[in-house]
């Protein structure tokens, strides 16, 4: 086993024991940090391709972006602290179903594809490269996925400021110092 192995092996482990914790745990703060190991060893692993500009689009979106937003919602809300409700069992049993049929069509896609040793030149990954790719509408191009990335990220915006607004907090005569045979004289 070379050094080369013995790297991506390290990276896969941090990306699959983050991700595990981020779903697993039952307070919100150390969710949102595991995920953020989870993308950051992700990243690492682009870095690992040999794929810089991937890698450096995965950190500025998901960690700078994504993850930041969820952290900043977090503290606003004031729940840092709070660990996140038991679920019950049902809900438990399906999400379990759930990853298991994701897991189960992964692998159904895996081992239906048959992967060829590319006799062709290396693929360029330069940033024109990237950009013009990304910016055609034509056929080969990415115009579709790139707006898709800008809406998910306007997606998580709006989704952390729905969690960031607080309703406001009902006062009840009582908390505000007055008794009952006072209320009941109103």
């Amino acid at each position: 086993m070379n050094g080369s192995t013995v790297i991506f092996y390290l990276l896969a482990a941090l990306t699959l024991v983050s991700g595990l914790l981020s779903v697993s745990t039952r307070q919100i703060f150390r969710a949102a940090i595991y995920l953020l190991f989870s993308l950051i060893g992700i990243a690492g692993i682009y870095f690992w391709l040999n794929y810089q500009f991937i890698a450096a689009v995965q950190i500025v979106v998901y960690v700078g972006g994504i993850v930041v937003l969820i952290i900043f919602s977090i503290f606003l809300t004031q729940q840092a602290g709070e660990k996140l409700l038991k679920q019950k069992i049902g809900r438990k049993i399906f999400s379990a179903l759930a990853v298991f049929c994701g897991f189960g069509l992964t692998m159904l896609q895996v081992y239906q594809n048959t992967f060829y040793e590319s006799a062709d030149e290396p693929v360029n990954t330069g940033v024109s490269d990237i950009g013009r790719k990304m910016l055609s509408v034509t056929e080969g191009g990415y115009a579709l996925p790139f707006e898709v990335v800008s809406m998910l990220l306007l997606a998580a915006m709006i989704g952390c400021i729905v969690i960031a607004m607080r309703s406001p907090k009902r006062i009840t005569n009582n908390e505000q110092g007055t008794s009952n045979d006072e209320l009941n004289k109103l």
